[in-house]
């Protein structure tokens, strides 16, 4: 038989013959690859409730195979790599398990304690202070828009009051709405424009420009109905990001402050307790 065969019946037989998912109490080797075994309690989490026999024999197989590979590749890579570069890579180990402890320790002493609220003045203040870094890379645009078939027996009216959208028009819109194919009535906000042209696939490079003109109604037509523009604002590339449209980043600002902050006082502070409960001193 070939060996590959041998782990198969292995695996049936343990399936077989005791619940999978049942805490083991005694380690039982599945496989062994020099010194180094793999245990039944290792792969017990593989299967989960439903799998048929067949495929949880060869979850199962594959894992074992995977993890013999790199049992062997890592006893290889022992072999054959210089002790100098196996100190260093221990060392890096070392630091990665020590960065993860600590990173997950200070997560939760940040979440713990600090305070992720910001207020409109502090954000004001952020942006003042920062406004430079604030300048557009895109082009945004405050925009209305519905896309409704052409043959509407209402078509006149919508249009009527998709242009004068005075605030019993926006009810009226939005109670008809199902009429439409596609709509975006709410115009009070900064989007990108290749958002917008995202959403409206007869906008193309000839029309695209028509998007950028402040206070301009479109009226374009496809196979797909009739679609109503409104632009009401334009901000252009290197204008400056309109305060509300940035107020995600500027919030980020302040909070990654308080953190670093928080930490940068905690470190002192934990360091002054050792020394002052004995737990820590240098040697002269």
């Amino acid at each position: 038989m070939k060996p590959n065969y041998y782990i198969v019946i292995l695996i049936f037989i343990i399936l077989s013959s005791c619940d999978f998912l049942k805490k083991v109490d005694s380690k039982v080797p599945v496989a062994r690859v020099n010194d180094t075994y793999l245990y039944q309690e290792d792969i017990k989490d593989l299967i989960s409730n439903g799998t048929t026999k067949e495929d949880s024999i060869l979850r199962v197989s594959n894992y074992i195979t995977h993890w013999a590979t790199q049992q062997l590749l890592i006893n290889g890579a022992k072999i054959n790599l210089s002790e100098g570069k196996q100190i260093e890579f221990n060392a890096l180990v070392q630091q990665y398990k020590n960065d993860l402890f600590i990173n997950a320790y200070l997560e939760a002493l940040v979440k713990r304690s600090i305070d992720t609220s910001v207020t409109q003045q502090e954000a004001i203040e952020v942006y003042n202070r920062n406004i430079e870094t604030f300048k557009l890379n895109e082009e945004l645009i405050k925009f209305r828009y519905i896309n409704v078939s052409d043959n509407n027996i209402n078509l006149k009216d919508i249009e009527e009051r998709f242009k004068r959208f005075d605030q019993e028009d926006k009810v009226i819109l939005d109670s008809i709405a199902i009429q439409f194919k596609s709509y975006s009535l709410n115009d009070s906000i900064w989007i990108r424009l290749d958002q917008a042209t995202s959403k409206i696939p007869v906008i193309n490079s000839d029309n695209k420009k028509e998007l950028l003109k402040k206070s301009n109604f479109i009226q374009l037509k496809d196979s797909l109905g009739l679609y109503l523009m409104q632009i009401n604002e334009v901000l252009h590339r290197n204008d400056l990001a309109p305060i509300e449209y940035v107020m995600p980043t500027i919030k980020q600002i302040v909070i990654n402050k308080r953190k670093l902050e928080f930490i940068k006082q905690l470190e002192k502070d934990i360091t002054k307790d050792a020394i002052k409960n004995k737990q820590f001193e240098i040697f002269n």
